[in-house]
C-alpha cells in the first residue's frame, strides 16, 4: 500500500494525490498550489481531510490516502486506500444526484444535502479501491 510521503502532490495527468493513513500524528500542509488553487491537506491514521480555496473538498475517517483526485462539474473521481474500511464525506453541488461506482460497481444513486455534502462507505482491502461519483441524468 502506498501513502504520499509528501502528504500532497502533482500528478501527471492533473490530478492530485493526498493524505498518508500510516500517521500516528496529525501533519498538515498548507497553502499548496495547484492549478491557480490553495489547497489545504490534514492527515493521519483516524482522519484525512482536504480543502481548495478554504472550501471542504473531501474528509474521511479514519485517514486514507488518496490517489489521482480529479473534480469536474459532473463530479469527481479518484482511488483510495488505507488500512481499515472508511467513510467519505465529499462537498458537490446542493441538492442533486449522483450516481456513485466503486470498483466498477454500481453502489446507487444519492441525493447531496443542502450543503451538498454526500457520504459513502468504502471497503478497503490490500488494493486502491477506484471511487467515482458522476451526476445523474
Amino acid at each position: 500500500m502506498a501513502v504520499i510521503s509528501e502528504l500532497i502532490r502533482k500528478e501527471a495527468d492533473g490530478s492530485i494525490s493526498f493524505g498518508d493513513y500510516s500517521l500516528e500524528k496529525k501533519t498538515k500542509v498548507e497553502d499548496y498550489k495547484h492549478n491557480g488553487d490553495l489547497y489545504k491537506v490534514k492527515t493521519f491514521k483516524e482522519i484525512t481531510k482536504l480543502e481548495k480555496n478554504g472550501m471542504f473538498v473531501y474528509e474521511s475517517v479514519p485517514g486514507t490516502t488518496v490517489l489521482q483526485l480529479k473534480q469536474t462539474e459532473d463530479g469527481m473521481q479518484f482511488q483510495v486506500e488505507g488500512k481499515d474500511d472508511a467513510q467519505i464525506t465529499v462537498e458537490l453541488e446542493d441538492k442533486a444526484c449522483y450516481a456513485i461506482t466503486i470498483d466498477g460497481e454500481s453502489a446507487g444513486k444519492m441525493e447531496t444535502n443542502v450543503g451538498g455534502k454526500l457520504n459513502l462507505s468504502v471497503e478497503l482491502g490490500q488494493a486502491p479501491v477506484d471511487v467515482k461519483i458522476t451526476k445523474c441524468d
